[in-house]
């Protein structure tokens, strides 16, 4: 297991008040990312109980899931999928829209990233109302994938988020 606490990531995490608008406490994963040692940890937590011949591929949510989603991937030693926004990816795809506090909002995957039975891990780095992720989950159901979890560096609980993703097991390392 990783010698980086929790605790470390947690004060890892810098909180940027009034970002990207008035009221909002921004919680900023760069420094994070910054440090090598405090990433790795991140990872190490991240992928915490799951055994490489569990997972076929992981899916990484635009834009930062990508990095932890790719860095994971690539540590399982299997495939990586990006969920990116509408009109991203080249080639067909499965769309799924969800509503934000602010509008809408519509993610895309390509219709032959996931075989119908294989087994993923979503990976991001946010949970907070959970439209983009129940999104995800949505569009991983429609190609048949068997949710084997899902994992976040930071949660804010009080925004309920967790509710809308169904039975999958959930995991974040940081809670607000």
């Amino acid at each position: 297991m990783s010698r980086v606490t929790l605790a470390e990531i947690e004060a890892a995490i810098r909180n940027v008040p009034d970002f990207p608008r008035p009221g909002i406490q921004f919680k900023d994963i760069t420094p994070l990312l910054a440090d090598g040692r405090m990433f790795a940890g991140a990872m190490d937590h991240l992928l915490a109980g799951i055994g490489r011949d569990e997972v076929d591929k992981v899916v990484g949510i635009d834009a930062r899931g990508f990095i932890f989603g790719a860095a994971a991937a690539a540590r399982l030693g299997c495939g990586f999928v990006p969920v990116r926004k509408k009109g991203k990816l080249p080639w067909r795809t499965h769309e799924e829209s969800y509503d934000l506090e602010y509008g809408s909002a519509t993610v895309a995957v390509h219709v032959d990233a996931v075989r119908p039975g294989e087994r993923v891990l979503l990976v991001d780095d946010l949970l907070a109302t959970g439209g983009t992720a129940a999104a995800t989950v949505s569009l991983l159901g429609r190609l048949g994938a068997r949710l084997a979890g899902i994992r976040f560096v930071v949660e804010l609980s009080f925004l309920a988020g967790r509710g809308r993703l169904g039975t999958a097991p959930v995991l974040a390392l940081v809670t607000y």
